[in-house]
């Protein structure tokens, strides 16, 4: 039996998922829509082939991966054009943290922070 694994979805635990979805629409493209009703309430968001599933946390403060293990991303979306997209966050007004580089693992990225202070990265991996 083969497996095939087809896509991932980010899940992000939010304290007000209105807000962060806000963002995400305002700021960076997405789109947004809401399954608040549902047994499980969530938002989800939509940019090109990605998605991002917003849930509550439950009244637990985001704490992003590089304060809770030293370093790490929340999240690395795999893109072509960093650069435009890069300028493209910029001038909508989203943090840049790490700008457009080749790092020592081979991968084009570059890095924003998000409103929940969670880093996200958007790169590829060079051949």
């Amino acid at each position: 039996m083969t497996h095939a694994l087809l896509m991932s979805h980010s899940v992000f635990p939010s304290l007000d998922m209105k807000r962060t979805a806000q963002f995400y629409e305002e700021k960076m493209g997405f789109r947004i829509v809401e399954y608040l009703d549902a047994a499980e309430p969530h938002i989800c968001l939509y940019r090109d082939l990605t998605e991002i599933i917003l849930t509550q946390s439950n009244g637990q403060k985001v704490v992003p991966n590089r304060e809770l293990y030293g370093y790490g991303y929340d999240a690395y979306f795999i893109t072509k054009n960093q650069e435009e997209l890069q300028q493209e966050f910029s001038n909508a007004g989203v943090n840049i943290v790490r700008y457009f580089q080749h790092t020592d693992y081979n991968n084009k990225e570059f890095v924003i922070e998000d409103v929940d202070r969670r880093w996200i990265a958007f790169g590829i991996k060079q051949a």
